[in-house]
């Protein structure tokens, strides 16, 4: 089977419901595989700020844990130009994220909203999901979020929620945890 390119995720959201909430924070990277999804080739790099629209309508809690602060979000992008730069990047690669329904009924919806056409593979891949089927058992392992297996594999996650940050933590989790899968 011939190995496809990925594009891992992540977004902040000013709250849980993508239909209520929105995209504030945009993490994307364009990996190639080398011989193996354990071995990848970073192509693209993708950090955007997402300008909101109904700041009004955030959980505080949200915006408390994503550090959004209006100043710092005062020349971001908007939704639009956001998924422009996604799928001009991301085209025919399979979605890697950690809790992948989570990021993708945020993304799905950007693109229904903006009317930017998706341009990635319908298939996805899901750190958590994975995590679950290969780690289980592990008692080393304390539990399945990315930070407990950022720490499970020894990797630093420096900047914890923020989009590109995590979506980097991701890419690292996912190539351990395929090189662990092919032993």
């Amino acid at each position: 089977m011939a190995l496809r390119r990925l594009v891992f995720l992540d977004v902040e959201t000013t709250g849980f419901d993508p239909v209520k909430h929105e995209i504030v924070e945009l993490g994307a990277i364009v990996a190639e595989p080398q011989g193996s999804y354990g071995n990848l080739k970073t192509l693209h790099e993708i950090e955007m700020k997402v300008k909101p629209e109904r700041i009004e309508d955030a959980d505080p809690g949200a915006l408390r844990v994503n550090g959004y602060d209006e100043a710092q979000w005062m020349f971001a992008h908007s939704l639009s130009e956001a998924m422009q730069e996604l799928s001009a990047k991301a085209k025919d690669a399979s979605v890697v994220a950690h809790n992948v329904a989570f990021d993708w009924a945020f993304i799905g919806r950007a693109y229904n909203v903006t009317g930017v056409e998706n341009t990635m593979h319908y298939h996805k891949f899901d750190t958590l999901s994975i995590a679950f089927a290969l780690l289980r058992q592990d008692p080393e392992l304390k539990n399945l979020s990315l930070k407990g297996l950022c720490e499970y594999y020894g990797i630093v996650n420096e900047k914890a929620h923020t989009a590109l940050a995590d979506t980097r933590a991701t890419m690292k989790v996912f190539a351990e945890m395929m090189k662990q899968g092919a032993s």
